[in-house]
């Protein structure tokens, strides 16, 4: 069926179906290349090439072939193959991708042209409230095609504030058979864990003889042992982390104690020294499950529509075991089993005398700080109690198990495009998508440790440090005679679900004109309803006591722990706890009460987001020219409920199993939450303790204007330019527009509380970005681009922008007060920066990739950006016949910033530090650059049957960290190669 119709009945379509959808998700138009089957590494580097070549915009572009011939598990794997594009890798896999130098919460990902909801794994990053979305969900088998657009265009959802990365998924009727499919069955060894587990895949298409009727279904069951080994400075109380040595609290440090050394006590002070060292093992399981299921009708030439459903599971119990020193509380002279060393913690006592460590056998380095401040640093000491001192505390061991640790991800989505006439054609997109991230029970028991002293010796960025405990006895459970030893002083259980849902819908038309340089009219509208909640919760323990658990759960570390990370004489022995005892030990110490006693208001995130956009792109075309001209309208409006705290004694709590009570004061007083309180057996309830909250309502609009221009012209025959200029639009993280508020503190210069900023407006990108390319023979590319961006409203985190207070209670005299928001402001930032890309056949079936990118950015206040890499790049090497093909690559990501995707409102790595008198910033943790390699074969014995191998990580990188130079390292882990066998029968 063909309806034709005049100009003017379209351009009346066009406005009737635009009033009729408020609810309505766009789809960028993809090439039509989209649909061409492709087999081998160079029909599909082919492929790419052609898409990159004849798109408007300036794309980068993967293949499924590309996928399916690479080492890469996931999408991130693969997409980190790419010019401009970087990924974070927790545990050896490739997670969180950021573009262009940037954080990854800048990056926009769509499946099928709309969102997806995730929920990460890790207990840290389900509370994190990022915006980046996890792809460790998404295997690369699911890909049909992923473009990477690093310039904006009017018709791309807006979000990207660097760039955006659409990808689309198989449609049944580009299939080339009738019925086919593949099965995947293998095993992956993990080197670490020394671990085999068994891996499916399985695909199946199906259309009809005319064409017009398809289906394609896919399932997914891969599982992965993993295994971590650490050294860190990580540890309790303030003893993790870096800081300086201050000779008027740390009394131990004299010129006696410094006898023979040529030191005074004086030289001491403002030397920065690591507060522990730390070791830590983890080991868990990455089980993942799910499938994809696509159905396309396409009953004429005119209409085509595909629903496609996705869901993905991913199972990730985990456990280990830290143990760390306390040199920062042996010094201070404190002897709280946890590292407190406030005024009320525990002192140190031998002989009834209060002791303090002192500082033997010290060397001292110079350093020269990211900033370009120099610094000191104590690269050796031994950190010891006077001869003759009782064991004191000198740090701890905790076991942990983090117990029903699983994300999953999933949407459903409606695509349909129908050509109203030869001129006009409508496009309809509705989705729905949402991901949970669990841990249902993070447990641990915490020990103190006992001894009379710590020496240690930093060996360098990348080798453990030398380390020894001194009069600590052996690393096992259980306290000697004379007190040394480990003492159980700790024990915690809690959970945390966070939960990110959208539903969103879009409605576009193109109208084609062919009126001189307009080639055609694009316009549409979108509305996204977007809904994010985050929370934990605390089981209540019967009783105060720790009682010690059963010895038959306690297991060492494993023999080869730490083998691989190089140093020499350190302390890597310890202990842990089985997954069954932990269980054990906490159902026998907790007791049921309620889900609403169990409740923590004060953690929770109740966001809800909703956008609206309008976009009008002209499409352009001249003589040996093309491009598009556009501008697209985002309204961004944000509702969330922040958890706010009411004056002490002002409202009653009310106790598990009992009516709720109500606080006529504070009509909105969540009085049934326990907020962590105790609630033990015997002990009567005290309706007044703890803080109780309620939840402010706020309620935020903002408005953005969002122009773009893209340009291509032919400089001669496969020689391409391209400009292009957008502002692009970023939301802010959801932890700092609707965080709860933190722990009132009053001084003598006034009163402060943490708390969140929603005047924090959307940040916006101002874009410039001008390519060359030259695809100078088949296969092959020489390409420069050069790109720059100017953001405005780039987080500032700490201090009080907005002038906002809160009417809380002084806890020193209990009296109401108004306090100022500690909170979140705005800035400036720059990125700068050039990509460099080349890749060619070589002879026969030999051939290369490779792509190098600098991107410079610039803070406002000084900082380096969080997530940012300078330096990225990619080299890989194939070859490829009709039976037997292979490919080696490397990729390498430099130093950057590794504080969380989604930093606190108040983050202290963006405040400041004084240190002999120079006020600084405040050093962040970086991640030192690393290069990883992988490889991958292919070998086709008969015909339909493949054997593949792959390996990752085959140069079993260790990763390093470390704060202001790498005279400070932080931390140290391996987590081993993976390597990947599988049988593939093609139908």
């Amino acid at each position: 069926m063909n309806l034709n119709k005049t100009p003017v009945a379209a351009a009346i379509s066009i406005a009737l179906g635009a009033m009729a959808a408020p609810a309505w998700a766009q789809q960028a138009e993809e090439p039509a290349m989209q649909k061409v089957e492709v087999s081998g590494i160079r029909a599909s580097l082919a492929k790419s090439l052609g898409v990159k070549k004849d798109a408007t915009a300036n794309v980068e572009v993967i293949t499924a072939e590309d996928v399916g011939k690479m080492p890469d598990k996931n999408l991130a794997d693969s997409l980190q193959r790419l010019a401009g594009v970087a990924v974070r890798t927790d545990y050896d896999e490739a997670e969180k991708v950021s573009m262009r130098g940037t954080n990854p919460d800048m990056s926009l990902i769509l499946f099928n042209g709309h969102t997806v909801s995730g929920g990460d794994w890790y207990v840290a990053d389900q509370g994190s409230s990022s915006r980046s979305t996890s792809l460790s969900l998404m295997p690369s088998s699911v890909l049909n095609q992923a473009i990477v657009y690093k310039t904006s265009q009017a018709n791309i959802v807006d979000g990207g504030l660097a760039g955006t990365i659409n990808v689309t998924t198989r449609k049944p009727l580009a299939q080339k058979t009738s019925f086919g499919g593949v099965i995947s069955a293998g095993l992956t060894y993990a080197q670490l864990p020394d671990k085999t587990s068994p891996d499916l895949n399985a695909t199946f298409n199906w259309k009809n003889e005319a064409n017009t009727l398809g289906v394609i279904v896919q399932g997914f069951k891969e599982k992965r042992y993993s295994r971590r080994d650490s050294v860190s400075r990580f540890a309790y109380g303030a003893s993790s982390g870096w800081d300086v040595i201050n000779t008027s609290t740390m009394l131990g440090i004299t010129d006696a104690s410094l006898a023979g050394t040529g030191l005074k006590a004086a030289d001491l002070n403002g030397v920065r020294m690591p507060g522990s060292m730390s070791s830590e093992f983890v080991e868990g399981v990455r089980d993942r499950a799910g499938g994809m299921v696509s159905l396309q009708y396409k009953p004429n030439a005119d209409l085509d529509v595909t629903a496609t459903g996705f869901y993905s599971e991913m199972k990730a119990n985990n456990n280990g075991r830290l143990t760390s020193g306390a040199m920062y509380s042996m010094l201070l002279g404190k002897n709280d089993p946890l590292g407190g060393v406030t005024a009320s913690s525990a002192n140190t006592s031998s002989g009834g005398q209060r002791v303090y460590a002192q500082i033997r056998n010290p060397v001292i380095v110079k350093e020269t700080t990211m900033y370009g401040h120099e610094l000191r640093v104590l690269k050796s000491a031994d950190i010891v109690f006077p001869d003759g001192t009782t064991p004191q505390y000198v740090g701890n061991s905790e076991g942990f198990f983090r117990e029903g640790a699983k994300a999953t991800s999933g949407f459903l989505d409606l695509d349909a495009k129908y050509r109203v006439n030869n001129d006009l054609t409508v496009k309809s997109l509705l989705s729905i998508t949402r991901g949970v991230g669990t841990t249902q029970a993070d447990q641990g028991l915490t020990y103190a440790r006992y001894g009379t002293g710590i020496s240690y010796s930093l060996n360098g960025l990348k080798d453990a440090p030398d380390s020894k405990y001194i009069g600590a006895g052996s690393n096992t459970v259980g306290l000697n005679p004379d007190g040394s030893g480990y003492k159980l002083v700790g024990r915690t259980i809690s959970g945390i679900r966070t939960v990110d849902k959208e539903a969103s819908g879009s409605l576009d038309a193109e109208y084609r004109m062919d009126k001189g340089v307009l080639q055609s009219l694009e316009s549409g509208v979108r509305f996204a309803d977007h809904k994010r909640k985050s929370g934990r919760w605390n089981p209540a323990f019967k009783g105060a006591s720790v009682a010690e658990p059963s010895g038959s759960g306690i297991v060492p570390y494993p023999g080869d722990f730490g083998n691989d990370l190089g140093g020499g004489n350190w302390d890597n022995t310890g202990f842990s706890f089985t997954p069954e005892a932990l269980q054990a030990y906490m159902a026998a110490n907790t007791k049921t009460t309620t889900p609403e006693w169990e409740r923590r208001v004060a953690t929770e995130i109740d966001m809800r987001e909703r956008q609206t956009s309008a976009y009008l792109m002209g499409n352009l075309e001249g003589q040996g020219w093309s491009g598009n001209l556009g501008l697209r309208w985002v309204r961004t409006q944000i509702n969330a409920q922040i958890p706010t705290p009411i004056p002490a004694g002002a409202c009653d709590r009310t106790e598990p199993g009992k009516p709720a009570t109500t606080c006529a004061a504070f009509p909105g007083a969540i009085t049934t939450a326990g907020e962590a309180q105790a609630y033990y057996d015997g002990v009567p309830f005290n309706p007044k303790s703890g803080i109780l909250y309620y939840k402010t309502a706020t309620d935020r609009s903002f408005n953005n204007l969002l122009p773009s221009v893209n340009l291509r012209y032919e400089l001669q025959k496969d020689m391409i330019a391209r400009f292009g200029a957008s502002r692009t639009i970023g939301r802010q993280n959801y932890n700092v527009l609707g965080s709860g508020f933190g722990t009132p503190t009053c001084d003598a210069t006034g009163c402060v509380v943490t708390g969140p900023n929603p005047d924090l407006k959307p940040l916006t990108s101002d874009n410039v970005d001008l390519s060359w390319a030259w695809y100078f023979k088949p296969r092959s590319l020489v390409a420069v681009n050069v790109f720059h961006s100017k953001i405005d409203g780039y987080v500032k985190t700490g201090g009080n922008p907005s002038g906002a207070t809160v009417q809380l209670v002084d806890p020193r005299d209990s009296q109401v007060k108004t306090f100022s928001i500690n909170s979140s402001g705005q800035q400036g930032a720059k990125i700068s920066g050039i990509e460099l890309s080349y890749e060619q056949p070589i002879w026969g079936g030999f051939g290369f990739q490779s792509n190098v990118s600098r991107a410079k950015t610039k803070v406002d206040d000084g900082r380096p950006m969080v997530g940012a890499s300078e330096w990225a790049g990619n080299l890989g090497a194939y070859f490829e016949n009709d039976v037997f093909s292979t490919r080696l690559v490397a990729n390498y990501r430099g130093k950057y910033v590794n504080s969380s995707t989604a930093p606190s409102p108040t983050a202290n790595s963006q405040g400041q530090s004084v240190i002999n008198g120079v006020a600084m910033p405040t050093a962040p943790t970086m991640a030192a650059g690393v290069t990883t390699l992988a490889f991958s074969a292919n070998y086709t014995f008969a015909k339909n049957w493949q054997v593949t191998f792959d390996a990752t990580n085959l140069l079993n990188q260790v990763r390093a960290q470390y704060r202001y130079s790498e005279e400070e390292p932080q931390k140290l882990d391996v987590s081993g190669r993976q390597f990947y066998l599988n049988l593939k029968y093609k139908f």
